[in-house]
């Protein structure tokens, strides 16, 4: 699969497990960042077909991050990962233009299923 993911989040430990199930379902070209202000960086250098970004992050949070990119091209797709207890930033994510979100701790064959969804 050609498609080029970003995957935002600040702990090492999410990016690699992120890493790992995109890969083991056929996803190679993926980018990674740390902060919300590298996702932005890195949307604007590599132009990734989707961003799965955590929505909290030091120095910037995914939100911000995602409002950013998404006033920069109204057409990317975002997806926001959170932990179950944020409902209700996801929901807000959600009206701001994020086009879906899936929960920490993650099951592989949830993230695959979003990430089918956006990418068809």
């Amino acid at each position: 699969m050609a498609n080029t993911i970003l995957i935002a989040d600040d702990a090492l430990f999410t990016r690699m497990m992120l890493r790992n199930i995109l890969s083991e379902n056929g996803y190679s070209a993926i980018v990674e960042a740390e902060t919300g202000a590298e996702a932005i960086w890195a949307y604007e250098r590599w132009k990734p077909d989707l961003i799965i970004m955590d929505i909290n992050m030091p120095e910037m949070d995914g939100m911000a991050a995602a409002k950013s990119i998404l006033r920069t091209n109204p057409q990317a797709k975002i997806i926001i990962c959170s932990a179950l207890g944020e409902k209700q930033l996801m929901l807000e994510a959600l009206e701001e233009g994020v086009i879906d979100f899936i929960t920490k701790p993650f099951q592989p064959d949830k993230v695959i299923e979003v990430i089918k969804k956006a990418l068809p």
